[in-house]
């Protein structure tokens, strides 16, 4: 599912003669700054007392909007969360490709993309249990949600692993099908890890990760 919070807003000159120009937004595009805005106010409300007690009050205080214009954008709040997870994940997704170096040995673009995973976890812990432990709370969109954000890491597992053969064959293949596995077990990982809300554990949890996806990809003896 496409995020339709605009990540850049595009302006259309006016000109008037003897007058100087000006910048406007188009319909569309106030339409999807708003949007913004009321998506950032739900991550803020989040990040002082998780999703459970967020109220659509609270969202529009942060975003300084009307409740008016909440409900003009979205149905509930249920229907925020979902643009907002899915926002953070195409954000965390872009972090993870951008860290890794494509010239560097497979085992160390692993390493390079785990890690960078860990990061964005690490980034705002409150958002990440939201995310990882609450977002049954938003309903069975949001459940749909999830599971379209992992099959592309999964897509960007097999992608990473299919340009790393190239340059070491002797690499087993990854199929859409393990990297959708490999995708469940580090999340079930990272699940234990924030449950039990100690940092470190995240990142033992990302060295176990990095292992697993060694163990798939290695062939025994090599």
């Amino acid at each position: 599912m496409r995020s339709r919070v605009s990540s850049t807003a595009r302006s259309v000159r006016i000109s008037a003669t003897a007058a100087p120009a000006v910048s406007v937004k188009t319909e569309g595009e106030a339409s999807d700054a708003l949007r913004a805005r009321l998506v950032g106010g739900l991550l803020s409300a989040i990040a002082e007392t998780g999703y459970a007690a967020v109220t659509i009050a609270d969202v529009v205080r942060h975003a300084r909007v009307s409740k008016r214009t909440f409900y003009e954008h979205f149905k509930d709040k249920d229907a925020c969360f979902v643009e907002a997870y899915e926002a953070v994940s195409a954000r965390t997704l872009r972090g993870i490709k951008s860290a890794v170096d494509a010239t560097r040995p497979l085992d160390e673009q692993v390493s390079s993309a785990l890690g960078a995973y860990a990061a964005a976890l690490e980034i705002n812990p409150r958002l990440t249990r939201t995310f990882m432990l609450e977002i049954h709370a938003a309903g069975p969109l949001a459940l749909k949600a999830r599971g379209e954000v992992h099959q592309r890491f999964a897509q960007m597992f097999c992608d990473l692993v299919a340009a790393g053969r190239a340059r070491q064959p002797k690499l087993k293949p990854l199929s859409k099908v393990m990297a959708t596995a490999l995708v469940g077990g580090i999340n079930e990982m990272m699940l234990v890890a924030i449950e039990e809300d100690r940092p470190a554990k995240v990142r033992e949890a990302i060295e176990a990760a990095a292992d697993l996806v060694r163990a798939v990809l290695v062939a025994p003896g090599k």
